[in-house]
């Protein structure tokens, strides 16, 4: 097997340990890695991202007998479901002593023709696996701008009720959530890359990362305002010109906030 040249040793080492372990099942026909692996830009700090694919009439009994399975893996300490991502399939695992995050995605096997990438098959009992993945193209899912438009004032409403209400941790909470599903997004799509939020922005748009700083605040009203306001220019310099503008929201949320700053001056 041709590892990607950025694998590191500790990430090998657990691939070569679980793969014989792995294809011992016959409910297995086949093995994937996506993610950075399947790009190339593995470093230590990355996890391993695994795709199993199963036998479709075996996909209960796998389902059921999974946390059994990885747990012979190896040293695993902890491990978990994906439900809080919207991924049931998934099996969250950190294995030790030296730890290493593995995620292992089971799936029925012409399940892999919908994907968000395009993972690289480390084994195969048969064609199948191959064979689905040839019928889609891993893609990931765009940032809307329409739909964004269509939220976005609310959102900034809502962040002004809470620095009205004293909530300031919520408030930091909820520029986070800005930062990750509206700025960072609409930002890397502009610059060609695939809207996921924040990753990686330090190093793929150093320029907005500057910008993103005068997003993250301190909890008390002054800063917090600030941090909103801004987040809303930076909206504004990103916000597509081909999209149904909701002026009047606009308008109204920025008249709210502008309430807040001049109660919290006045």
């Amino acid at each position: 097997m041709q590892f990607p040249n950025s694998l590191p040793s500790l990430h090998q080492a657990f691939i070569e340990q679980a793969l014989p372990i792995l294809i011992s099942d016959p409910r297995i026909i086949g093995i994937a890695a996506s993610g950075s692996y399947a790009d190339n830009t593995l470093d230590i700090f990355s996890d391993l991202d695994l795709v199993i694919a199963v036998e479709p009439q075996a996909f209960d009994s796998i389902m059921k007998d999974r946390v059994l399975i990885i747990s012979a893996l190896g040293d695993m300490v902890a491990g978990f479901t994906g439900e809080h991502v919207g991924e049931p399939r998934v099996l969250i695992t950190l294995f030790g002593p030296e730890l290493l995050h593995v995620d292992f995605k089971f799936i029925k096997v012409e399940d892999a023709a919908i994907r968000v990438d395009e993972p690289v098959i480390l084994w195969a009992r048969d064609s199948s696996l191959k064979e689905a993945l040839s019928q889609g193209k891993g893609a990931y899912p765009e940032a809307n701008g329409q739909w964004i438009e269509d939220r976005f004032w609310v959102w900034v409403h809502y962040a002004g009720t809470k620095i009205g209400r004293g909530e300031y941790f919520e408030t930091l909470d909820f520029l986070s959530f800005l930062r990750s599903q509206v700025l960072g997004s609409l930002a890397l799509q502009e610059a060609g890359y695939e809207a996921r939020g924040v990753r990686k922005i330090e190093q793929l748009l150093p320029d907005f990362a500057e910008k993103l700083k005068k997003t993250v605040a301190i909890p008390e009203k002054e800063t917090l305002l600030d941090a909103t306001e801004y987040a809303v220019k930076l909206y504004l310099e990103l916000r597509s010109p081909v999209i149904t503008v909701r002026k009047k929201a606009q308008r109204l949320s920025l008249n709210y906030l502008q309430m807040l700053r001049d109660t919290a001056t006045g």
